[in-house]
């Protein structure tokens, strides 16, 4: 991968690993602040499916973070595009189903990732 990559993929770890820390250690203060939408009495209550949430997106940047170890350029350019997919249609359906700004956020810059990996390749 070129450095510009490397750099858009490392930001969308960084990205991950900070929706997994909010969402699974601070979900009743920063996913507060983050989604100003949902009333404030079920952030208490849906803690538990927040933190399932945050794990997932700590696996995404854990796969994302992996392709850095991978000495073999096939082999890193099919995990990058695996998890940097991922990334994409859940971004897309956030954005879908939940909020627009997940897809500007989440999903458009894994997909300008995900073709700078397709094309560099």
């Amino acid at each position: 991968m070129t450095i510009l990559i490397q750099i858009l993929v490392a930001i969308i770890a960084i990205e991950h690993l900070y929706f997994m820390y909010f969402e699974m250690f601070a979900w009743e203060t920063i996913g507060m602040r983050t989604f100003k939408t949902l009333p404030k009495n079920l952030f208490s209550p849906t803690k538990g499916l927040a933190a399932n949430q945050g794990l997932y997106n700590g696996f995404l940047a854990a796969g994302l973070i992996w392709t850095f170890f991978i000495s073999d350029l096939d082999w890193q350019k099919n995990i990058s595009i695996f998890f940097l997919s991922c990334i994409c249609i859940a971004g897309i359906y956030g954005g879908y189903s939940a909020s627009k700004k997940i897809f500007y956020v989440q999903a458009l810059p894994a997909i300008i990732a995900l073709i700078g990996v397709l094309m560099v390749h």
